[in-house]
């Protein structure tokens, strides 16, 4: 190899086609190398190569990951908060809640927050984006979170849950916004009997009809207390799976009518998909069912009894979705198997076609055959039947009969 077209494969422009945001062809950069003297070819051939790889790689941008990267540190000392680049900025929306008044400030200080604690008022703290840890090291400081809270509060990979603290409890749930998947976000819920805070990765939640409960003059959410306000906010975001659930099923049927009619390629594809969406549900309910079981038993000490009753009906919910998504991913794999049947059926039909094509000429070639032999007519043991004055007409009603009588028998034995 060269030495500069060695030296041009290091630097390797299909590399940073591959990485960059703007998507420039590699095959584009590598026609500008192949001007230089000693790459030409070399230069084209070798983009050419990677270029179909750096297409697929992008296609897996944007899929629902199953396992976050985002984590601390090996070793790292227990409360580390690590800073995730993809974070949305950090706001704060405050809620404060009397029995008699609700007053919404949408972009809150510290310091607002503080003196609303001061009122003796009930609070809602949402929290939207984590860029900022030092501005959440600060909420944590004003209502005495523990440095465990706040750890899993900041990393975003925690499975659903619910943790005791001396003064307060930490619930992690998933929340989706109806409509899609790809929505799936950490919603971590702090209260403490009094007060409730509440962190999400990104602004834009299921919530809003939370808050026009909250608007409405005379609601048992403004009077129930936190515990309440907690359930109201756990029951919502189980709620809001039931229409993204429904929007599967639906096209799951789809896919059976389009399967049994005319199968192609491209719906097993979207099965796989549709398979794959489902398991990221089924993770997000199975353990929520468990924080719901523990919390409707009011094995949680800031959870009075008249609210377990309510939390018992979430937890039914959070069994219903999970009934919900075992019967779609069983029907998902009864619709790869009815595709597999289906391709199957349609190729033996082909073949049993091309069979009966095959034997119905079988006796017609061998008859072509003999008579197509080039021996001497001289004799009258080579095929007399040459110099008849009809043998060309004989012997094709001879064939044609042939054939009519092989369909028929086809038609009697049921193969046609």
């Amino acid at each position: 190899m060269p030495r500069r077209a060695a030296v041009w494969l290091r630097s390797a422009p299909w590399r940073r086609a591959c990485s960059s945001r703007s998507g420039s062809s590699p095959v584009a950069e590598a026609a500008s190398a192949a001007r230089q003297p000693a790459v030409g070819v070399f230069a084209l051939a070798t983009a050419a190569i990677f270029a179909p790889t750096c297409r697929m790689s992008g296609k897996t941008k944007g899929k629902t990951k199953f396992v976050s990267r985002h984590r601390a540190p090996v070793g790292a000392p227990p409360g580390t908060l690590v800073h995730d680049e993809r974070a949305s900025p950090t706001g704060i929306r405050l809620t404060i809640i009397s029995n008699d008044h609700v007053e919404e400030i949408a972009e809150a200080s510290l310091a607002a927050i503080e003196k609303a604690m001061k009122s003796g008022k009930r609070l809602w703290v949402d929290v939207t984006g984590l860029a900022d840890l030092q501005l959440l090291g600060a909420i944590g400081a004003l209502f005495s979170i523990e440095e465990l809270a706040l750890e899993d509060i900041a990393n975003t990979s925690q499975r659903p849950k619910v943790d005791t603290y001396e003064a307060h409890a930490l619930i992690v749930v998933h929340m989706f916004d109806g409509k899609s998947v790809d929505s799936k976000e950490q919603f971590a819920i702090l209260f403490d009997g009094r007060h409730v805070v509440t962190f999400q990765e990104r602004p834009g939640d299921c919530l809003e009809p939370v808050r026009k409960r909250l608007r409405q003059p005379a609601g048992r959410i403004r009077t129930r207390g936190a515990a309440y306000f907690v359930y109201a906010i756990l029951d919502t975001i189980l709620d809001a799976y039931f229409p993204m659930l429904e929007t599967i099923g639906d096209e799951l049927e789809d896919l059976e009518d389009k399967i049994t009619k005319d199968p192609h390629p491209r719906d097993v594809g979207r099965l796989h998909q549709l398979k794959r969406e489902l398991l990221v549900i089924k993770r997000a309910l199975w353990p929520a069912r468990e924080m719901l079981s523990a919390m409707s038993r009011e094995e949680l000490g800031l959870i009075p009894s008249e609210v377990g009753y309510f939390l018992r009906d979430t937890y039914d919910h959070a069994i219903q979705l999970i009934d919900i998504v075992e019967t779609y991913r069983e029907l998902a794999t009864g619709l790869l198997d009815l595709y597999l049947s289906s391709v199957s059926t349609k190729m033996n039909e082909v073949m049993k076609v091309l069979t009966i094509i095959s034997t119905i000429f079988i006796p017609l070639s061998f008859l072509a055959g003999i008579w197509g032999m080039n021996f001497a007519p001289d004799s009258t043991w080579n095929m007399p039947e040459l110099r008849w004055r009809y043998g060309y007409p004989v012997a094709l009603t001879i064939m044609v009969v042939i054939a009519v009588g092989l369909l028929y028998l086809f038609r009697r034995k049921r193969w046609l």
